[in-house]
């Protein structure tokens, strides 16, 4: 599948250290940043481990890139060339923290898009289809390198930025779209509106869904509820950052495993409170550095995403790439603590879909003498329905031995999401 298919663990560890290598090369004698970082290492361009390279290389944490924008705006020193050289400019979604401006040479740019196509590649995406983007081209990097990955493919590149939902609907059926790109909220969405305006998925020319953005697709309950939703098709899920590019592909033997693209990064999972490797079968944040990303690098960076090792060193898909069980498990910083209990955005997420009935939901934070409570607003699908709320609550109670309050809301009284959902609100 990949440029840099491997037949052993050892010969892709191979590839790895000749990359981080190429890499150190490179960037060590013009790039700011990381010149200052590793001056007072052992870290050079004849580094003659992995092991080497991850017990001197010190981790990159989103703080320190902030502060170097900040420090250097509005771009901050982690450049290797000239200004001149680079021709894409991208702002991260601001997840954490305030969004910062990234930049790509036109080779960095080739390096990411040739990862989107390993990512097509193991999702069965050639030239015979045609993909609809449902997503407004802006300054996130979103769907822009699938975008050109899919042009690489000579695939069929439907854009539907600045379009209605039911435009958006209509423009799948009438281009016979079979492959769908968005976020698993925004699938959903559509799924929604289709209902409204009398349109039938079963219908639907989309055979598979690729969605990205949110951990959602690799969501047991989520994904039931995408694949519900669109009965004709098959889901993939895929993540990536603005920061790092695109990371992961779905497993193409099991639904709910992500494989790092291992050709492109150098992967670790720690233990955020030590900053070792985590044990086995344990969950850990997800340490990357990029291989190929030499006009604005990332050595050992902390990307915050909560995950955990498939126990399998060769997956039956045949590749030895790093498989992240449930794919994205949670955000490190998303983590809340109610009455004892530790509670992730995406465990309310799994509860709520697997109950079903809800349109929209929203999460309500609040805090009593540094104490967290939780309450949640729901649309249901059907209006008048008050059996939900209480079959959610004994839900939430049953699974997190927790009482949350649940209450309806008028339909289509919660906010749309066309991105990354903001179902989280600090009140």
């Amino acid at each position: 599948m990949s440029k840099f298919s491997a037949d052993s663990r050892e010969a892709l560890e191979c590839i790895q250290l000749a990359e981080i290598q190429k890499l150190l090369t490179e960037i060590l004698p013009t790039n700011k940043f990381y010149n200052k970082k590793l001056s007072h290492t052992e870290v050079n361009k004849t580094i003659q481990s992995l092991d080497k390279f991850r017990e001197h290389c010190p981790l990159t944490t989103k703080s320190e890139l902030v502060s170097d924008h900040q420090k250097n705006s509005p771009f901050g020193s982690n450049l290797t060339f000239p200004l001149e050289r680079y021709s894409r400019a991208h702002k991260t979604s601001g997840t954490s923290g305030n969004p910062i401006t990234w930049l790509d040479t036109s080779e960095s740019w080739q390096w990411m898009v040739d990862n989107w196509c390993d990512i097509f590649n193991a999702s069965g995406v050639n030239s015979k289809d045609r993909i609809f983007f449902a997503f407004s081209f802006g300054p996130f990097i979103g769907f822009w390198l699938a975008f050109e990955a899919g042009k690489k493919l000579e695939t069929l590149n439907i854009p539907g930025g600045g379009l209605s939902s039911t435009a958006r609907l209509q423009s799948i059926f009438t281009h016979q779209a079979n492959v769908l790109c968005c976020t698993p909220t925004y699938a959903l969405r559509l799924a929604e509106v289709a209902r409204a305006e009398g349109i039938d998925l079963n219908n639907s020319p989309v055979r598979s869904i690729i969605v990205a953005g949110e951990p959602g697709g690799s969501i047991p309950s989520t994904r039931n509820a995408l694949e519900t939703a669109w009965p004709q098709s098959t889901i993939f899920d895929h993540h990536g950052m603005t920061e790092v590019g695109p990371v992961t592909y779905q497993c193409p033997d099991k639904a709910g495993l992500l494989h790092v693209l291992e050709n492109a990064y150098l992967p670790e999972i720690i233990d955020t409170r030590t900053n070792k490797a985590v044990q086995a079968n344990e969950a850990g944040e997800l340490v990357l550095t990029t291989l190929g990303r030499h006009g604005s690098p990332l050595l050992r960076y902390q990307t915050g995403d909560l995950v955990k090792a498939s126990e399998s060193k060769r997956c039956t898909c045949g590749t030895f790439n790093l498989g992240l069980e449930g794919g994205i498990l949670g955000r490190v910083d998303d983590m809340m603590v109610i009455r004892g209990v530790n509670v992730y955005p995406s465990a309310v997420e799994e509860i709520i879909r697997s109950v079903g009935g809800v349109s929209e939901y929203q999460v309500k934070v609040t805090h009593n003498n540094a104490l967290a409570e939780i309450a949640i607003d729901i649309e249901p699908e059907v209006k008048g329905d008050k059996i939900i709320s209480e079959r959610l609550s004994n839900a939430f109670k049953e699974s997190l031995s927790l009482r949350i309050s649940i209450e309806t809301v008028e339909p289509k009284s919660l906010p749309r999401f066309e991105l990354k959902a903001q179902r989280w609100t600090k009140q």
